[in-house]
């Protein structure tokens, strides 16, 4: 294992790096990287052990539910967060492709171990740019709308393509790079999927963030130290030697690496949902509370309401958890049926707990001054005055309380949250045909031919 520090040394490894129309030298000195390298130094320093074979505990494989729920009860940074969803995603692929291409089953073992041993971060390369959306990825005009393999060697192979919005791409390892859809004969240079590192030749990384400049850091406490800058990754004819090859052409296995990473994306999403949805909870108690009108019938109701949302999510999480399948090769893979209705149902519902926020807190939640106002001499006294409500609301307190809303509920990180939450693992839409393929639809019908006491028209 390796420490914060070390990780931080790891990073100056001649990735090229691109932000704001300029290569990047050093990420670990820029501005736009600091801060989520910080974060993510101190999940390693969490999790570290001096132990010669150690293994971090959170990127070692549950075996049991009991392991699995353990997980999902751990707060971890994001780029940790990623790269154990992308391991899971990769056991459980190898599972599924097992018969199809055994050499990648065996070959995703060896390199999950690699992982492991060597202490890295792994993130998910899914989205290709995908061109004309209407057209599969062999009628596109340009055959680099989807990442594909434009050379085979005895070695390896050659690809080239993209990978778009690439959570925290520039500040970990490895490119955890698979099909973003099911592949059809005559698309097998698009069934690849393997593990690039970082500063592999050919590969550049164009990063937007949605982290608050340095100055608005005071008046931004959430997003501050939970955002991840997402990379555009670019494969410019990358070599990738067999060894890291999982699928090479066998288009029947291709969709099985989406499916895995939308399960995975989708429990990591839900469990960060029901985080979240009772931190909304709290927020909304608290601006009630500074407000005055914790006492007041119809702000009561609406907080009752987000309680009932943040225990149904809670719920999903657990019985998605509860419901874990366990393979003979030892991967827990939580149930589907419940991970994706808890995903669906806390990302087509979130925007309604941010409007109980914003109903509850007021208009000074886009126009409460910053912190700095209320450090200037010359109106820092009147803002504490009119800012504060009763004895026991200071002014001050009630000024950050709006800052922190401000920036959960209404900014640029607010509306990347927003889009993220919908997006990440699919969207809306594959989450309802998941949900609907895995719910017994058999059993329902049974049920409501035995109440209505009909036969079945279909037997």
């Amino acid at each position: 294992m390796i420490t914060g520090e070390a990780y931080r040394e790891s990073l100056r490894d001649g990735r090229q790096v691109y932000y704001d129309g300029e290569r990047v030298a050093d990420v670990t000195s820029h501005r736009i990287f600091q801060r989520a390298i910080d974060v993510a130094a101190k999940g390693y320093d969490r999790f570290f052990d001096a132990a010669p074979d150690a293994i971090s505990s959170y990127l070692n494989t549950p075996t049991t539910v009991a392991e699995m729920r353990e997980h999902a009860a751990t707060h971890v940074d994001p780029l940790t967060s990623t790269s154990y969803s992308s391991l899971m995603t990769l056991l459980t692929s190898a599972v599924r492709i097992a018969d199809i291409r055994p050499e990648g089953s065996e070959a995703i073992r060896n390199y999950v171990k690699q992982v492991q041993q060597q202490d890295l971060r792994v993130v998910e390369c899914i989205t290709d740019g995908k061109g004309d959306r209407g057209k599969r990825p062999g009628q596109q005009e340009d055959p680099d709308a989807y990442l594909r393999v434009v050379e085979r060697r005895p070695d390896g192979v050659v690809i080239r393509g993209a990978k778009l919005h690439i959570s925290s791409a520039a500040i970990a390892h490895e490119l955890m790079t698979i099909p973003t859809k099911a592949m059809k004969p005559g698309e097998e240079d698009y069934a690849i999927a393997c593990a690039v590192p970082v500063n592999a030749p050919g590969v550049k990384i164009v990063n937007v963030t949605s982290e608050p400049d340095a100055e608005d850091i005071l008046d931004a406490p959430l997003s501050a130290n939970a955002h991840a800058p997402m990379g555009f990754v670019i494969y410019e004819d990358v070599f990738v030697p067999n060894e890291r090859i999982f699928l090479n052409g066998e288009t029947a296995a291709a969709a099985s690496f989406a499916h895995a990473l939308g399960l995975w994306v989708r429990i990591n999403g839900l469990k960060n949902m029901a985080d979240e949805a009772d931190l909304m909870v709290g927020f909304a108690q608290l601006i009630a509370e500074a407000n005055g009108l914790e006492r007041v019938a119809h702000i009561k109701d609406k907080i009752a309401e987000m309680v009932i949302h943040a225990t149904l999510i809670r719920a999903t999480l657990e019985a998605a958890v509860a419901n874990s399948d366990v393979s003979p090769e030892g991967v827990v893979v939580p149930d589907e049926l419940y991970a994706n209705a808890g995903k669906y149902q806390g990302a087509t519902y979130r925007n309604s707990m941010i409007q109980q926020i914003q109903d509850i807190a007021g208009g000074s939640l886009v126009t409460a001054p910053s912190t700095r106002d209320l450090a200037n001499p010359d109106v820092g006294d009147a803002i504490r005055k009119y800012m504060g409500t009763k004895q026991s609301i200071d002014g001050a307190y009630r000024l950050k309380l709006f800052l922190a809303l401000r920036d959960f509920a209404a900014s640029g990180y607010s509306g990347h949250q927003a889009v993220s939450t919908i997006q990440a693992g699919g969207g809306l839409f594959a989450q309802r045909v998941v949900t609907r393929s895995r719910y017994d639809m058999d059993k329902a019908r049974a049920m409501a031919l035995a109440k209505a006491g009909l036969d079945d028209p279909w037997a």
